[in-house]
């Protein structure tokens, strides 16, 4: 088949290179999983016969070209050197489909400051799997990737991450706008040894959507060797399907969706004996409110001293210079001051407020 037109923005790739094995599919983020031969492991690959890549464009693609794909190129779903080919998503990129990968970042974030550490987020970066004696390659693109904890990735390898050696995404999204990753992506997933993949269909609907596709999230968690439908996060403790799907999908997050973000985040900080304390924005955010309180409680306590004495501070007092010198004043010493100024400028200078 001819190539296809390349159109489409695909985004950046991030090489796994992969010594294949099953039996370390369910090895949790933290382990390290055993090599085993590389026959043994080729022969575990899903063949590409069995993939069927619903709305997607197969071209024939080397690897070298695949390696010089450009950059303003139409999305690559997925790629195998054996066969020679790549499959492209078919229509160009909607909002609705690009919005869900964006959100979840954004969702992460909150969630990641309530538990007090900093989570990553890897967008549509590709994943590469390598059989090293056969010099086959495969890659495949998902729409989002979550880190849980991204001091454990190795440093060395920031461009690329090795299956069975280096940290999987705790959280693997695609966005199923177009496509239906149940009819190939699902199985590739399962067999790489992916924890946990969330398939989003938005709400917003498109014509050429695949029959049978109804908007959700369908959560799969790796469980032995086999992926398991779950209603319920096990990378983000308590965090159901449905309450995902509604949060990818609010034009604007409602008060509600962000208690359920404190709620996931706050379980999280539980389960890993942070909070919000430990997040250093929230941290200065809550100094400064405590320091904003008490400055303004200093405030009213000074314009009631000099009201009994006939006084009247001008409007807008404190301004936020007045208030940050005050604040580094003591209590006692603006009393003292309202207390015995003649005026108000007599009271700012007593204090050395300019």
């Amino acid at each position: 088949m001819s190539r296809p037109a390349w159109s489409h923005p695909v985004e950046f790739r991030v090489a796994i290179i992969a010594r294949m094995d099953r039996a370390g599919a369910s090895v949790s983020v933290s382990e390290r999983a055993p090599r085993v031969p590389t026959t043994e492991r080729r022969r575990r690959w899903t063949p590409v016969s069995a993939l069927e890549f619903v709305g997607c464009d197969s071209c024939r693609m080397t690897l070298a070209e695949y390696e010089a794909y450009p950059e303003d190129g139409r999305k690559i779903e997925f790629f195998d050197s054996e066969a020679g080919l790549a499959w492209m998503v078919s229509e160009p990129e909607t909002l609705a489909h690009a919005d869900a990968g964006s959100r979840l970042v954004e969702l992460v974030h909150e969630i990641a400051m309530v538990r007090g550490s900093p989570v990553r987020c890897s967008g549509a970066g590709g994943l590469r799997l390598l059989d090293p004696d056969a010099g086959q390659v495969r890659a495949i693109h998902p729409d989002q990737m979550v880190f849980l904890h991204p001091e454990r990735l190795d440093p060395a390898h920031r461009s690329f991450l090795r299956v069975g050696q280096d940290v999987h995404p705790d959280v693997v999204l695609e966005v199923d706008h177009t496509r239906d990753t149940r009819r190939d992506k699902l199985a590739l997933y399962e067999e790489w040894g992916f924890p946990e993949l969330w398939v989003e269909v938005p709400d917003a609907y498109i014509p050429s959507r695949p029959r049978g596709l109804r908007p959700e999230v369908r959560i799969y968690q790796l469980r032995g060797e086999r992926y398991v439908e779950s209603g319920t996060s096990r990378a983000f403790p308590g965090w159901r399907a449905e309450e995902i799907h509604e949060a990818l999908n609010e034009p604007v997050l409602s008060a509600g969706m962000r208690a359920v973000l404190m709620r996931v985040g706050l379980a999280l900080g539980e389960r890993e004996g942070t909070g919000p304390d430990d997040d250093a924005l929230l941290a200065s955010v809550r100094t400064a409110g405590r320091a904003e309180g008490r400055a303004e409680g200093h405030a009213e306590l000074l314009r009631a001293f000099l009201a009994a004495r006939g006084i009247a501070p001008p409007p807008g007092f404190p301004s936020a210079e007045q208030r940050a010198a005050l604040a580094a004043t003591s209590e006692a010493d603006t009393v003292a001051a309202a207390l015995s100024a003649d005026d108000f400028a007599d009271f700012l200078a007593r204090l050395g407020i300019p």
